[in-house]
């Protein structure tokens, strides 16, 4: 198994050769150079995990092929060979950017040591550069489901906030997504290379929710054992996500102010104040002017939260974008189940547009989730597999009910009496007629549920062409 790419760079031919020699046995892909022009050249035309290369050469010495390597924006690690009398040299190279330094003639098992640790680091930061760019296309503003008007307005919104430092509220139900949007302006900004910290300002209790924020110095408080760093800190350049603000006990809200205000905080039992340059996003889904007049919320830090604000629509009125939205979950889902790509029926797609979602996208991706999970692999995904609030909903609106009334001029009753049986399975005919053979529709206008109106189509049998409809 390869454990990396190594490339050596020597003047010195028996130097090379012993040093390729040791690391090709310890499982490495050693390429060698003779001089650094040579070596920056290879470097360039193919990735190295590190280079290890002497100090003192003709033409570019150690020193100017580390400066040249890092200016190629590389995870790559350097580690400098040095003799005992150019050793300062070694640490200032060291303070450029390099990894480590070796003193010639130096012990197999600590060059050993020293590569292996070089070529840690450098897979470690290919990972990190890997993860942090999918997240970035994760969170890319193009990559959120939403064609619909009221979330382009949002995006339109969304693109000026991230080229900002400004502070963000995000307004919207349970389930609408706001840390999904708050991680959208972090990965959009040019602070995505820094941390995004998130904080639940309802999950945590108060004295704890202090000390998680501020951090505390050692001795500050009965069990504060060593100094604990807060979030504020931790967040440094990137971004702080406060979600639930409304729900920021209110003793903390005026030390929240005054971070806004002075830009800086002061850990718990601590005397220095430290300026912090985290971007504060927070979000809530509470009215925050009505928890001012019921004096639960500061109207000062209102006024300094509402700096940008972005109100993100419930699910129920962004409808147009379920469809999408479910073809996302679908593709997310079947791969993490592990099952066949599927699709959604007809009928159960009517059901999915015309359901109210109070737990917004976050109920509709559970609602796909535990469909795919019951259906079988590559099955279509049918109306009896939706969850039963969302399968049997019954569309009883005045509505609908009205206007059924008017369209189809129900008659005084004869003294001869009329069958019911036949003016039922007049109406359900009609009303499949009128919605295309749709059963979820057909149910709606007649403000029946789904299994309901199901059951009287084969109660009845009822047939589109001499095909039997099929059970959706």
């Amino acid at each position: 198994m390869k454990e990396g790419n190594i490339l050596v760079v020597d003047d010195e031919k028996g130097q090379r050769d012993i040093l390729k020699t040791i690391l090709a046995n310890q499982g490495y892909e050693v390429l060698t150079s003779t001089n650094g022009i040579e070596a920056l050249r290879l470097f360039k035309e193919a990735p190295f995990d590190v280079v290890l290369t002497d100090l003192k050469m003709p033409g570019l010495n150690g020193v100017e092929l580390l400066q040249n390597i890092l200016k190629e924006k590389t995870t790559a690690s350097v580690v400098i060979m040095t003799a005992h009398g150019t050793i300062n040299s070694a640490v200032e190279a060291m303070k450029l950017g390099a990894f480590d330094y070796l003193v010639k003639p130096f012990d197999i098992d600590e060059l050993l040591v020293v590569v292996k640790k070089a070529a840690e680091k450098t897979n470690l930061l290919k990972e990190n550069t890997i993860l942090r760019e999918q997240l970035e296309e994760r969170f890319a503003l193009d990559s959120i489901v939403g064609k619909s008007g009221v979330m382009q307005d949002v995006f339109r919104i969304l693109k000026k906030v991230c080229a900002s430092n400004s502070t963000v509220i995000i307004y919207g139900e349970s389930g609408t997504g706001k840390e999904l949007i708050a991680k959208a302006v972090h990965y959009n900004s040019q602070r995505r290379n820094n941390p995004f910290m998130a904080v639940n300002c309802a999950a945590i209790p108060e004295t704890l929710l202090e000390s998680e924020l501020f951090g505390y110095e050692k001795g500050a408080f009965t069990g504060a054992n060593a100094r604990k760093i807060g979030l504020f800190e931790t967040a440094n350049g990137g971004t702080l996500f406060l979600d639930e603000i409304g729900e920021l006990p209110f003793t903390l809200q005026a030390k929240l102010l005054r971070v806004l205000q002075e830009r800086e905080i002061r850990r718990l039992g601590g005397k220095d104040n430290i300026k912090i340059y985290a971007r504060i996003i927070a979000a809530t889904n509470k009215k925050l002017e009505d928890e001012i007049k019921r004096g639960r919320f500061r109207e000062d830090l209102f006024y300094r939260l509402n700096v940008i604000a972005v109100k993100l629509p419930a699910l129920r009125d962004r409808s147009e974008d379920i469809p999408e939205l479910a073809d996302h979950f679908i593709k997310k889902h079947t791969k993490t189940l592990n099952k066949k790509m599927t699709r959604i029926s007809k009928d159960a797609m009517a059901l999915l547009i015309n359901y109210h979602w109070p737990g917004n996208v976050r109920q509709l991706e559970s609602a796909i989730e535990s469909a795919i999970l019951l259906a079988d692999d590559g099955a279509e995904i049918d109306a009896n597999l939706l969850p039963h609030e969302v399968a049997n909903q019954v569309y009883q609106t005045n509505r609908v009910y009205q206007t059924n009334r008017i369209d189809f001029g129900i008659p005084d009753i004869p003294h001869g009496g009329i069958s019911f049986k036949e003016l039922e399975k007049e109406l359900i005919i009609k009303a499949m007629e009128k919605t295309g053979w749709v059963i979820a529709k057909a149910a709606q206008l007649l403000g029946m549920s789904y299994k309901t109106f199901q059951y009287r189509l084969n109660k009845f049998g009822i047939k589109r062409e001499s095909e039997t409809i099929q059970k959706n």
